[in-house]
């Protein structure tokens, strides 16, 4: 595997350029409708109840209740811990809403690989067409590369016809050379399992549950390993920042980001997600506002 040295300097200027880019109203609009689309509803808590869980489907397929002209999109997926994806799978038939799945020993993946890999099975025969697996960062900064590719080729392998998203948690991973490392690391270990379709494979940044998570210089870097290993292979793996997106200003910059980065063809859910539960109801909240003209109350959104 190739080894690339990140300037982190370039990377930082490069991200925050993003931030100054002038959207157009039309642009903005479709913009924050392209962005609701591709939100992953999560809920990934101790106190998650089958209700919860049905509760965060019905928004997942109609994030509004009131009246919007054309209507809005669903969400992309609902994720949700493994013993929760027969409720969300059932909540959701009919729609085209995806189940998506934490596994692999979530957040730690420091559990031993027979148990992380019951766990994709067992999400998997539940019915979750998507795979959210975590990398065993304590071995992948003890220099043990070998291991972790190992363990993700076993996971890309244990999800069958389910899509892998693997999660990096970038916020552990100390150094942007380490985040372009593991990357790498992670889109050729899926790659090596065999012929990937387009959007079988995602990167994430991060699990929500350490900080810092999602930032646009991470999400740069990891968007580059994306774009250099479609130039060279043709196949688009999937790009998923996740954690400290709340505001739909911050969605629009990272979809400017993509479309500069890697293209159009990643401005849909099929290759673009964001891991933002508390993102929906700021992109609600404008698009109701570019629509008619008022700001809408907070208790308008439900939280779930």
């Amino acid at each position: 595997m190739m080894q690339h040295t990140v300037n982190a300097v370039m990377a930082d200027e490069r991200a925050a350029s993003f931030t100054r880019r002038s959207i157009k109203t039309d642009s903005k609009m479709q913009g924050l409708r392209l962005a609701l689309s591709m939100v992953d509803l999560t809920t990934l808590e101790g106190k998650d109840s089958p209700e919860k869980v049905r509760s965060l489907c019905r928004k997942a397929i109609q994030p509004y209740d009131g009246q919007i002209d054309p209507p809005l999109p669903s969400v992309a997926a609902v994720c949700v811990y493994p013993s929760l994806v027969s409720v969300a799978r059932k909540a959701l038939a009919g729609s085209n809403v995806k189940v998506a799945s934490v596994a692999t020993g979530f957040p730690s993946g420091q559990f031993p690989l027979d148990v992380r890999l019951r766990d994709v099975a067992e999400a998997v025969e539940a019915g979750a067409d998507e795979i959210d697996m975590v990398i065993n960062r304590g071995a992948f900064l003890a220099g043990r590369i070998g291991e972790v590719r190992d363990e993700i080729v076993q996971v890309k392998q244990a999800c069958g016809q389910a899509h892998l998203k693997i999660i990096l948690e970038t916020g552990e991973l100390e150094t942007y050379d380490n985040v372009r490392r593991a990357s790498d690391l992670a889109i050729e270990a899926a790659a090596s399992t065999g012929e990937l379709r387009g959007g079988e494979v995602f990167i994430k940044t991060s699990t929500g549950k350490v900080q810092p998570a999602a930032t646009m210089p991470v999400t740069l870097i990891m968007l580059e390993a994306i774009r250099d290993h479609y130039l060279v292979t043709g196949v688009r793996i999937g790009m998923k920042p996740a954690g400290g997106i709340r505001h739909a200003k911050q969605a629009l910059h990272y979809l400017v980001m993509v479309k500069e980065t890697v293209g159009d063809a990643w401005l849909t859910p099929e290759l673009f997600r964001f891991g933002a539960s508390s993102l929906t109801n700021d992109l609600l909240r404008q698009i109701v506002k570019t629509t008619t003209g008022r700001y809408s109350a907070a208790y308008d959104f439900s939280e779930a």
